[in-house]
Order: structure tokens, then C-alpha cells, then sequence
């Protein structure tokens, strides 16, 4: 058992953060974790923790807002034993109309903050001797989807620099998982941003792409079984570097180790294409 374990054993249960953890997949994660026997601490900008969660408000686009926010959850309770970085949002159209003020965001949200809070914990977590740090990330990180390419993008950069970062940080015992759900019903269906500039010259497909998109979303696992995946995941020490759940994802996943990328990318053609 090393330093971080016994202290977690010598306290009431893991003091883990939760970004995004006001509404959706986030709160799901926030409520289970919080059951499991952690103390919790959701960060976002909009106040509605799960209750018996603590919440921070932290705009995490902002510059220092992520040193800040764990600087408070430090300063309460002396350590971070896991971060779960969930915070994130969607945008959708053909590429070459989709401004570059929202691509900006886009990135700065599902990748930029993820980094800054990891860049805030880690110090803590080496000094503890280990820590957990998981990252929802998305199957659109290895099956770039048409029309929702900038958050298939921001997706596999989470996914590469986790990987990376878990080889980095393996010699403090901190582990780094980035998990990659497929479809979920949630509120970040209707969050979506969504462009549809340009969809005479693409033959109404972007229209057609977005709805089929959002009806397999809406058929998707619940936020609260995907809450419970990601807790697990959480409270797991598994040094995978990337895995899903549910069995129709981990099927894709084995077709998308198995088949050739000019296979996997007509695919992708025929449904959403």
C-alpha cells in the first residue's frame, strides 16, 4: 500500500472532483461517487451539486481558474485523491463553415481545461505518493464522426495526451485513464451547438447526419448508467490507458482494432456521411 493509499484509508474515503458535475453524466458521476464513500467536490459554472456534493463555482475557460478551484478543495481537506475531468460540449456542421471562435472554444473546454485541471492535481497527487485521474473522452476519438469533426478532434488530442501523461506520471503511482462512451442520453444532445450553414451545397447530408446523431443519442445508455461506469472507473487503480463500456461499444472497439481504416471509415460514410 503506498503513501496515498494509506492516507485514504486513514481518512473517511477519497476526496475526488468531479468537472461538469451540475447536470448530466457529470452529476451522475458526482451522486455515485459520493454513494461509494468519497467526499466530493463538483466544479462548474452553474450551481446544482448533487446533495451532500460541494460545489465550486469555476468557469474553467478562464485563465487560473483550475489552479483556484483545487487550491480550495486543497485547503479544505489537504489532498486529491481523484479528479474526474467531464466537463465538455459539442458543436456540429460541415467543417469549412464552422467558425473559428467556436473551434477555439470547442477546444479550449473538451481539451484546455482538462489539461490546466490535471496540471493543478498532480503536484498533490505526487506528493501523496499516487492519485487516479479520469478523463471522458469518446469513441468519435478513434471513429471520427462527419459534420461533428472538431469534437471528434478534441477528442482524440484528450485521448493521445492521456496516454502520454500516463507514461509521465506511472513512476508517482498516479494512474490516467481516459474512458471512451459511445451514445448517451443526456442534456448535451440538446446543448449541442449546431451549424447547419451550408447544407444546400452538401446536399441536405449535414441535417440528415445531425439527426441521425441525435436519435442514437437519445437511444443511448442512461446518464445514470454511465455515471456508475465512470465512478468505477474512477475508484478503479486499472492502468489501461483507454477503455469503453456497455457490450455494443466494446464491439465496436474490437471492429475498430480489427478492421482496416479505409473499411472503419466507409462505414462512417454510410451512416452519417
Amino acid at each position: 500500500m503506498n503513501r496515498a493509499q494509506e492516507g485514504i484509508s486513514a481518512k473517511n474515503g477519497p476526496v475526488a472532483i468531479v468537472t461538469g458535475g451540475s447536470s448530466g453524466i457529470g452529476y451522475a458521476v458526482a451522486a455515485e461517487l459520493l454513494r461509494r464513500g468519497c467526499r466530493v467536490y463538483e466544479i462548474s459554472r452553474r450551481e446544482n451539486p448533487p446533495a451532500g456534493v460541494q460545489h465550486i463555482g469555476a468557469d474553467l475557460c478562464l485563465p487560473g481558474a483550475a489552479a483556484e478551484a483545487v487550491g480550495r478543495v486543497i485547503a479544505a481537506e489537504g489532498r486529491v485523491d481523484i479528479l474526474v475531468n467531464n466537463a465538455g460540449m459539442g458543436i456540429s456542421g460541415a467543417a469549412e463553415y464552422t467558425e473559428a471562435e467556436e473551434i477555439r472554444r470547442l477546444f479550449s473546454i473538451n481539451f484546455d481545461a482538462a489539461a490546466e485541471m490535471n496540471a493543478a492535481v498532480i503536484a498533490h497527487m505526487r506528493t501523496a505518493g499516487g492519485g487516479r485521474i479520469v478523463q471522458v473522452g469518446s469513441l468519435a476519438a478513434l471513429l471520427p464522426i462527419p459534420y461533428q469533426s472538431f469534437y471528434s478532434a478534441s477528442k482524440a488530442a484528450l485521448l493521445s495526451y492521456g496516454m502520454a501523461l500516463a507514461n509521465e506520471l506511472r513512476p508517482f503511482g498516479i494512474t490516467v485513464q481516459t474512458l471512451l462512451p459511445g451514445d448517451i442520453a443526456s442534456g448535451f444532445t440538446a446543448a449541442r451547438r449546431k451549424e447547419s450553414e451550408g447544407d444546400a451545397v452538401y446536399g441536405g447530408r449535414i441535417t440528415r447526419a445531425v439527426s441521425r446523431m441525435e436519435r442514437d443519442e437519445t437511444h443511448g445508455l442512461s446518464s445514470a448508467c454511465a455515471g456508475r461506469a465512470i465512478a468505477r472507473a474512477a475508484l478503479s487503480r486499472s492502468r489501461r490507458p483507454y477503455k469503453t463500456f456497455g457490450i455494443g461499444n466494446r464491439l465496436i472497439l474490437l471492429l475498430w482494432r480489427l478492421l482496416p481504416a479505409r473499411v472503419v471509415n466507409a462505414i462512417l460514410y454510410r451512416l452519417y456521411g
